[in-house]
């Protein structure tokens, strides 16, 4: 799916900042493609952007108003539905990254229908795909691979895409989840594709290119996470990657969401990683340890990062803090 910008970021009624951490991520890596913010009464959220009303939002070009805001008790709320039909009525399309799809809102499919507009539910394909080849293509790729969920996979990739962007070089983010579609523009949500095209999917995203172009894949899940490692182990096969980045959070107690399961270490994690990618490119290599320090005390990261690299022979770095110049040496 192709979203058109630029955008009016919707934060509807949010209790809080983090329930809008999908607008926050959009106004962060895309500022040119925001005009502004709708809040509601009662929204506590705020990104800092113009607060526009939709006839604002239009007259400054906006195309799409993407709902930037987790909604609570998975259904969309009465003020949000008339706000969204009104949005459509107007001329805008509507993209959200819900589990709840727009689709399934009867007023809002019957508006975007009448008024020829779209509805793009960012976590549902509204395509079908090929069984993957696993043959070779040209072109290289960038796949972000993680110890565990949540880690900077989508943060990582995006800061690779920009610092390669602005050395000249030939560089695109390819978006897997519903966050990293918003912030692109286009992508495919991974984790909603039926299981057996997942590889296939990933083959669609990220085709045959020229010789120096890099397609740099947000990644998804872990190999090692018992709930989520079969779209990974997709990815890992369906991007054939030249290059691999380790995403890691050195402070987690056991695996997201499976206080059963311990984090596997990072040597064990580029075994796996490295044997799963070799299966459709033997050359694959690893090219660096991105970490999300944040929750780690400031005076031990230096060190903990320095030890990493003399651990494994790889630039080791913060993205958020250090940002991702070492990695991208590293493929120049």
């Amino acid at each position: 799916m192709a979203i058109e910008h630029p955008y009016l970021l919707f934060l509807g009624d949010a209790p809080d900042q983090l329930a809008a951490k999908t607008a926050q991520g959009i106004a962060h890596w895309r500022p040119d493609w925001c005009v502004g913010q709708l809040r509601l009464e009662g929204c506590q959220a705020d990104l800092g952007l113009p607060d526009l009303s939709l006839e604002a939002a239009r007259e400054a070009g906006a195309k799409t108003l993407v709902i930037g805001v987790a909604n609570r008790g998975g259904v969309f709320s009465e003020a949000w539905i008339s706000a969204l039909e009104q949005a459509l009525l107007l001329g805008f399309d509507i993209a959200a990254g819900l589990h709840n799809r727009l689709v399934d809102v009867p007023v809002l499919k019957a508006a975007a229908e009448q008024h020829g507009r779209r509805l793009f539910d960012v976590r549902h394909p509204d395509r079908e795909f090929a069984v993957a080849s696993g043959s070779k293509r040209p072109g290289k790729r960038l796949l972000a691979v993680g110890t565990d969920c949540s880690v900077g996979k989508m943060y990582t990739t995006l800061a690779i895409e920009k610092d390669m962007k602005a050395r000249g070089m030939d560089a695109n983010f390819r978006a897997t989840g519903q966050t990293g579609i918003l912030i692109a523009g286009e992508g495919v949500s991974i984790d909603a594709v039926v299981a057996d095209f997942i590889s296939g999917a990933v083959e669609y995203l990220s085709p045959a290119n020229d010789d120096d172009h890099w397609d740099i894949i947000e990644g998804q899940g872990s190999l090692f996470h018992a709930s989520f490692a079969g779209v990974s182990m997709g990815l890992l096969h369906g991007s054939q990657p030249d290059a691999l980045v380790l995403c890691h959070e050195p402070t987690r107690q056991h695996m997201r969401g499976l206080p059963d399961f311990s984090l596997p270490s990072l040597q064990a994690c580029i075994d796996a990683n490295l044997s799963a990618a070799r299966l459709t490119n033997p050359q694959v290599q690893f090219i660096g340890v991105a970490v999300n320090t944040s929750q780690m005390p400031g005076a031990s990261v230096d060190d903990y990062l320095q030890r990493l690299e003399a651990e494994f022979g790889l630039p080791a770095v913060d993205p958020f803090r250090d940002g991702v110049k070492p990695l991208v040496d590293r493929l120049q």
